[in-house]
């Protein structure tokens, strides 16, 4: 039996245990976190399995349980001549009765020829990963045992692709892709003659066969009759069985677990409705007195219909008079691209006259990627009116309106340091935002004295620890390329890393993976930190989803700083306390900022060209 252990430092490897008893123990010896899916090759003498760190692409392993015997297609060739041997001309007499007689004892020897001995010695040397070419996870292995079926994500899409582990195949392995839909394909497997694959995707599923990769709908249909009030007391102690096994205080911080569910199971039993059944269970694990923690209905799937223009209003003039006034236009979003500006009216769209009266979100209902006709003016009246088409997109626009925020605050730090700092702004800290955060430290923040760091309102992730590298890296050596500029040896190697003096800026609504980050910040030493101490909402957490779809928080990790102390309600301190003031965006100033411009100038101290700010 192969199975995934973890072990020193949180690896996550595979260990072996054989079911008569004989050794057992590790077979593989990665030093990654991440593992899943171990399967085992067809004869028994490989193992494969998913593996990977955060935010790296994932990789198939392959562990030989025996030394590796290379196979050649000549062999195959050889046996076409082989002799058979003599078959006999007529039929051999019939044997005569004899008694019958004990079956005989197994052969000890016989056995052992048939079966896989593992050889652990030096079987840290016997792992290899397969050059998939792709972001890959292990779904299952042919009945042929010579093709993986994997499980890959390219561009933000997961699609299934099969790889060969043929060794005898005259074709270089490559990883071929099967399908080309947007939907997550899950439970993926082989039909026995291993011709085609099943798998789920949105619900239903699909058939796809390997050789022409032509798909087809599984025609499944079903009737279910839900017992409401069953299947809410199974939802009820599916909860508080998830959070009584996994809740990273083992102690409940301080709670009688098992009391609470004599309180809540009788309330949910009396719960009408599956929402009063997860405003109970919400109530539930608010008992706990943590962070990260709630109740969710399932996902609805609903789609936005609404398109936006990226426009913003004059406030004060619609509630005056009804009119829309444009304040702001987001730069790259649909009216700045149709050359919409701010200061016209928008008077009409669509033909509909816009009023006090009229909804726009009504007036744009189900626009999306469609054109819109719309009028504007110089003014209310209708001065200079002229019509232009539009074609509003979905909530993209508010990243867009994001980013927007990014620049006004990039632009303030450079105007205020006289060109000297940069800035960058983290919105959380998932993957994309790491991206987003490569494409920010750009050229231009590269050639600034030193950068503002700004993690205000981020409300976490898991890549804290990436992030840090980028800052706490340092040059230490200098590359020149004859007739081309001096240039850092990491930046010319092909590592990020900003090598200059930094700052960093939070507040109360940094919460969870930014608060890592900024306690990785203050015991790295990189630099002062301004604002306000985050939330303290520091667990490492997991969705569950219990049986009716309905989504549970599960606060499982307990997060500890360098000196051994919870981080969880623990907020992380500044060193330079500033709160901003109520209305005070109003100003266009931003006091957290100007406080840290001005210390990061103060450590920078005297320019290069001896002149001091």
């Amino acid at each position: 039996m192969a199975y995934l252990s973890t072990g020193v430092k949180g690896y996550t490897n595979v260990s072996v245990a054989s079911i008569e008893g004989s050794r057992t123990g590790p077979i593989s010896f990665l030093a990654n976190s991440f593992a899943a899916k171990v399967a085992w090759s067809k004869d028994g003498r490989t193992v494969f399995f998913g593996t990977t760190q955060r935010t790296e692409p994932r990789q198939i392993a392959r562990v030989d349980l025996l030394p590796r015997t290379p196979q050649f297609r000549e062999d195959q060739f050889r046996d076409l001549f082989r002799e058979e041997p003599a078959r006999p001309t007529r039929p051999a007499d019939p044997p005569k009765e004899a008694p019958p007689a004990e079956p005989p004892k197994p052969d000890a020897a016989a056995s052992a020829d048939k079966t896989v001995r593992i050889v652990f010695d030096d079987i840290r040397h016997r792992i290899s990963l397969l050059p998939t070419g792709v972001d890959a996870a292990l779904e299952a292995i042919s009945p042929d045992g010579k093709t993986l079926l994997l499980a890959a994500r390219t561009a933000g899409q997961q699609n299934l692709y099969t790889f060969s582990i043929d060794e005898l195949s005259r074709e270089p392995p490559v990883a071929r892709q099967l399908t080309s839909t947007p939907g997550a394909k899950v439970d993926a497997a082989f039909t026995p003659d291993g011709k085609e694959v099943f798998f789920l995707e949105q619900g239903r599923i699909t058939v796809i066969t390997l050789e022409n990769r032509q798909s087809r709908r599984l025609a499944v249909t079903a009737e279910m009759d839900v017992d409401f009030h069953r299947e809410k007391m199974q939802v009820f102690h599916q909860a508080w069985s998830y959070l009584h096994d996994n809740f990273f205080d083992p102690k409940f911080n301080g709670v009688d677990w098992v009391a609470v569910r004599g309180v809540y199971a009788p309330l949910v039993a009396g719960a009408a409705t599956r929402d009063e059944m997860r405003r109970l269970l919400g109530l539930m694990v608010g008992e706990l007195n943590a962070s990260h923690l709630g109740v969710n209905a399932p996902a609805a799937g609903v789609t936005p219909t609404v398109g936006k223009l990226g426009l913003r209003f004059d406030r004060s003039e619609y509630e005056k008079d009804g009119r829309l006034r444009i304040t702001d236009v987001i730069p790259l979003g649909p009216a700045a691209v149709a050359g919409l500006r701010a200061g016209e009216f928008l008077l009409e769209a669509n033909g509909t006259p816009l009023g006090a009266r009229v909804n726009l979100d009504a007036v744009l209902n189900h626009t999306i990627n469609r054109r819109v006709e719309v009028t504007v003016a110089n003014d209310a009246a209708g001065a200079n009116r002229r019509t232009v088409a539009v074609r509003p997109v979905n909530q993209a626009t508010e990243n867009l309106a994001y980013r927007q925020w990014v620049e006004l605050r990039r632009a303030y730090v450079a105007k205020e340091s006289g060109g000297r700092l940069g800035y960058v702004h983290m919105f959380d800290m998932s993957d994309s935002a790491l991206t987003q955060l490569y494409l920010d430290l750009d050229v231009e923040n590269q050639s600034r004295e030193g950068v503002v760091i700004d993690v205000r309102n981020n409300n976490g992730g898991f890549v804290n620890m990436y992030a840090l590298d980028v800052f706490a890296r340092q040059n230490y050596l200098t590359m020149t390329q004859r007739g081309g500029p001096s240039a850092p040896g990491r930046s010319q190697l092909g590592q990020r890393a900003l090598g200059a003096p930094t700052i960093l800026v939070t507040n109360q609504h940094s919460l969870s993976d930014a608060e890592d980050f900024t306690e990785g910040y203050r015991a790295l030493k990189l630099g002062k930190v301004v604002g306000e101490p985050t939330a303290g909402w520091i667990i490492y957490t997991a969705n569950m989803p219990l049986i009716d779809g309905t989504v549970v928080r599960l606060p499982v990790t307990r997060v500890e700083d360098s000196s051994g102390k919870v981080m969880e309600q623990t907020p992380r301190q500044v060193d330079i306390s500033v709160k901003r003031h109520v209305g005070e965006s109003y100003t266009g100033r931003d006091a957290q900022l100007d406080t840290a411009v001005r210390e990061l100038l103060k450590q920078l101290g005297t320019r290069a060209n001896g002149s001091s700010n």
